[in-house]
């Protein structure tokens, strides 16, 4: 599959919970033979019990986790290969971790003059409306996202705009209308 890739992809299919990420996420990687990695595999016990308990993550949880998180990407970037991650990613800092590090944090501006360190990644949205999201998550089970968080996911979210890399797809489409509609936007570069 290497040939058809002008470059290296890093595909991030973000959202809020039970936006699909992970099922799209897999679904995507297994079709163009990719690696896949659920970024919820990588919160720490902390952030798990919080969640479980129906308390949102603040920054202070989050960032280590993205760090982390970046960190796998670059070692997948650094390895040639190409890579889905399904993440929240809800926040522009979020995503500004995720592509630059830690360095983000640091210097909080919108481009930093070290670009080639930059991991180039293409954001998916998953995006839809409450209610449908919430009767996915109340359908769920086995999770530790309780359909309370639910709003303040949405209240975090800041959907990605311009200059970020990213599409914005319709999570009422079918899976498989998802996952070609992802693979023509990576195709198209």
């Amino acid at each position: 599959g290497r040939a058809r890739w002008a470059a290296m992809v890093v595909v991030v299919v973000m959202g809020v919970s039970g936006s699909g990420k992970t099922t799209v996420g897999e679904r995507l990687a297994e079709k163009l033979g990719w690696k896949f990695y659920d970024a919820d595999d990588y919160h720490s016990l902390e952030n798990k019990k919080k969640m479980e308990a129906g308390i949102p993550l603040n920054d202070e949880d989050r960032i280590p986790w993205l760090c982390t998180l970046h960190g796998i990407l670059r070692r997948e970037d650094t390895c040639k290969q190409d890579t889905v991650l399904a993440c929240s990613a809800l926040k522009k800092m979020y995503r500004r971790v995720l592509i630059s590090g830690a360095s983000a944090i640091a210097s909080n501006q919108p481009e930093q003059p070290a670009e080639n360190l930059e991991l180039k990644i293409l954001f998916v949205h998953l995006d839809g409306p409450m209610d449908i999201i919430a009767r996915r998550l109340e359908k769920r089970r086995g999770h530790f996202m309780p359909l309370e968080l639910l709003k303040s996911q949405f209240d975090t979210l800041e959907p990605p705009s311009a200059p970020e890399n990213f599409i914005t797809v319709s999570l009422e489409k079918s899976l498989m209308e998802i996952v070609l509609e992802i693979e023509s936007a990576i195709l198209q570069g």
